[in-house]
């Protein structure tokens, strides 16, 4: 055979091979080594106290990630429709354990199996869903920590009221897809009534409708914004201190989050501690705990973090008392 015709028939096999590769079905993926259990790890984006913390949590309990653990990342990135596509593919791959974030993730991991255990980090309050541990089921696959704490609504408005000290009247931003969300607008419309400041939702329903709601905040012209805890507003958190700096308007925020996105004040639960006891919650399932015998934690360390940068830009005057109970200042 002349070596243009032998060159041109081991392209031909190799066009075949990768055409036959290309075209046969994905077997699923095969664990290689079962000692070493897999983690699968769905939520919307990374952040600094969510992931890592997790990571340390587990190292410090000796399952060390690409040695003793494996960790499959599962981010939608603003997109909540792709939770559903990103469950199902960690449970065809039979992980040990799901570390779901935020409501919808959870769901999604609630929909794709009733048998690999879910450990739940949910900004809602886990028993308007129904989703505690005291149903006694013993066959439930569900435990995690809610970072929703029902005093919360009064002393961010507090908080506000102290920078504003004449608020008569201000905006909430709020979407009611939460479990929690009616119950968290209700708390926060009793502390304004209790404290004769006019409080006006303005609701968001999904990523597209956010530029809409802060229009209609600006011809509001409050004199303050609440931003109720919410996985829509979190994801655009940057935007939102933004046009609250662009705005003139001061903000109170659900989580530090916020304020290292520029926002003038966030109080809320401290996530790394929330992440820390999620890594706990796993390593007691990895060596043979039950779900049901866990349950569901409340998260118990808040944290009060002031973006001096931002209140200088508003500007605002920020009361010493209130700096001096400030776990972080962002100088």
């Amino acid at each position: 055979m002349r070596g243009g015709s032998r060159r041109a028939l081991l392209a031909g096999v190799a066009l075949l091979a990768v055409a036959t590769v290309l075209a046969a079905p994905r077997a699923p993926v095969a664990q290689p080594d079962p000692r070493i259990p897999w983690i699968g790890y769905l939520a919307n984006e990374p952040t600094t106290d969510s992931a890592p913390v997790l990571r340390d949590g587990l190292r410090e309990r000796d399952w060390v990630e690409g040695q003793s653990v494996k960790i499959w990342y599962r981010y939608v990135q603003g997109k909540p429709e792709l939770y559903p596509q990103h469950a199902e593919d960690l449970a065809r791959l039979s992980v040990a354990v799901i570390v779901a974030v935020g409501p919808e993730a959870i769901e999604a991991a609630r929909q794709a199996t009733k048998t690999i255990p879910i450990v739940m980090v949910s900004l809602d309050d886990l028993a308007a869903g129904g989703l505690t541990a005291e149903t006694k089921d013993p066959s439930t696959n569900l435990t995690g920590i809610t970072t929703f704490v029902p005093e919360l609504a009064a002393r961010r408005l507090d908080l506000l009221r102290e920078v504003v000290p004449r608020l008569a009247r201000a905006a909430v931003l709020w979407r009611s897809a939460g479990a929690s969300a009616a119950a968290d607008l209700r708390a926060t419309h009793v502390a304004a009534s209790a404290r004769g400041v006019k409080l006006t939702p303005v609701e968001i329903t999904g990523d597209s409708d956010v530029r809409e709601a802060l229009t209609e905040i600006g011809k509001l012209r409050p004199q303050g914004l609440i931003v109720l805890a919410d996985a829509v507003a979190l994801a655009h958190r940057q935007r939102l201190a933004t046009f609250a700096s662009r705005a003139k308007l001061p903000a109170v925020f659900p989580s530090r989050d916020y304020a290292d996105a520029g926002g003038l004040l966030a109080y809320g639960a401290n996530w790394a501690d929330v992440f820390r006891q999620a890594a706990a919650l796993v390593d007691q399932i990895l060596r043979g705990a039950k779900p049901a015998d866990l349950g569901v934690r409340r998260a118990s360390r808040l944290e009060l973090v002031i973006n001096l940068r931002a209140a200088r830009a508003l500007p605002v005057v920020m009361p010493a008392s209130l700096l001096r109970r400030a776990d972080r200042v962002i100088e």
